[in-house]
């Protein structure tokens, strides 16, 4: 029997330097040729790291989280034979296509150590309220087929991620949701959780950072009435759901957002504060910001100019439903000139949107909500939505930005317009 070292691979486009996300391997394991051993993070994409041998695991490279050089030691096999030595040890064999960055932060984690079934009669702790289980979608989705509550499963893995072992044990301990005592509610409570930053959320904080210590912000905010604009909406699904698609308003606000880009050229861009240099760009390149399981994705609609509503609508739900299952692309997460984010029902009154940098704005969309205005004297009912959006003050004036939301408001009030040349 001898040793086998496999070395970081070199994953392409200079990238000297990744994160370890996840391990599928433990000490112990006996893994096939082409396994795949880790998920490490690249600034775009999460990378599958298979193995070139059969072997034993002997020893890992590093907890999640680690930043490891190309070239460093990933991972330590015994196998048959001699093995290699120090003088030849190769990286792992290429690495497989990449998912993206949520791909890896949802999906489960090996422990080092095998996972003991709590005791039959123990009950298992539930979360905080509030506080959401970690876990991958396969399985969330065992957990639904077998009617278990992941709140009240303990999960074994990094940072208390649940695995697919964890439900193993749940079943097999036989256990049930916890029955509270009437008084639990006032119990004092003195559990501290230490949650690292890894994966996708160290991408969101580094990304968030960046941004705020780059970009002087400033936020405009719009009350627009969408009365019109919804009522168009109804109509068109009423006449063309069964053969074109539903709409929501985004589509209709993107294209707004198009017609509106072409006399406001300086906020359909980018900027490299390096160069000192603006660039503008005809295309819109749409970045919609999308939440999943992981965090915050921005999935990107190109040339959304060239496409009518409903094209705009099938684009944005396949690029949404990519995102969240984490089977974007990494060519659909870049290269956006300018980003709408929004909360949907949850979207407030207002809000201060993180520019994603280095575009120059970002177009926040908030909850429509009908309230009475005066319209000829009289109180009418109207729906109502703020636009909250915010702008890199090196390069957007005040002014700028101002007239271009009028614009942007002007065509959602007028909605035929939409349609217009």
């Amino acid at each position: 029997m001898g040793q086998y070292v496999i070395k970081m691979p070199d994953i392409g486009e200079g990238i000297a330097e990744v994160e370890l996300v996840e391990w599928r391997v433990k000490p112990g394991d006996t893994v096939a040729e082409d396994q795949i051993l880790a998920d490490v993070m690249t600034d775009k994409a999460t990378v599958e790291i298979p193995s070139p041998v059969a072997g034993t695991v002997l020893e890992l490279g590093g907890q999640p989280g680690k930043l490891m050089a190309v070239g460093a030691e990933l991972i330590r096999l015994e196998v048959e034979g001699a093995g290699n030595s120090p003088a030849n040890t190769v990286p792992a064999a290429s690495a497989t296509a990449p998912r993206t960055e949520a791909a890896a932060v949802v999906a489960s984690t090996p422990t080092p150590a095998p996972v003991q079934p709590p005791p039959a009669a123990a009950p298992v702790a539930a979360l905080a309220p509030g506080e959401k289980p970690m876990a991958s979608p396969s399985v969330r989705h065992r957990a639904r087929e077998l009617g278990i509550e992941l709140q009240h499963v303990h999960g074994s893995g990094p940072a208390g991620r649940i695995t697919h072992e964890d439900l193993d044990a749940y079943q097999a301990a036989g256990s049930h949701p916890p029955t509270p005592a009437a008084s639990s509610i006032y119990a004092q409570r003195h559990g501290e959780h230490a949650i690292p930053l890894i994966g996708l959320r160290r991408k969101i904080a580094e990304k968030m950072q960046e941004a705020k210590r780059h970009i002087p912000h400033f936020s405009y905010v719009e009350e627009i009435d969408v009365t019109e604009v919804e009522a168009l909406r109804q109509q068109l699904n009423d006449r063309y759901a069964t053969t074109r698609g539903k709409l929501t308003l985004l589509p209709l606000l993107a294209r707004a957002l198009v017609l509106a880009l072409r006399d406001f050229p300086q906020i359909n861009a980018r900027f490299d504060d390096s160069a000192g240099v603006v660039t503008r760009h005809e295309p819109v390149h749409l970045g919609i910001a999308t939440q999943t399981e992981a965090g915050l994705l921005v999935p990107v609609l190109r040339h959304a100019e060239a496409l009518d509503p409903w094209a705009c609508a099938r684009e944005i739900a396949r690029l949404a439903e990519a995102g969240r299952n984490g089977k974007a692309g990494r060519g659909e997460l870049s290269g956006s000139t300018i980003t709408i984010s929004s909360l949907g029902p949850l979207g407030g009154i207002m809000s201060t949107p993180v520019i994603n940098y280095p575009e120059v704005a970002i177009i926040g969309v908030n909850r429509i909500a009908e309230r009475p205005v005066l319209r000829g004297g009289a109180v009418v009912g109207r729906k109502l939505m703020n636009l909250s959006s915010s702008f890199d003050h090196r390069v957007v004036d005040g002014m700028d930005a101002a007239q271009f939301i009028q614009a942007l408001r002007a065509l959602l009030e007028a909605p035929a317009l939409l349609f217009v040349e």
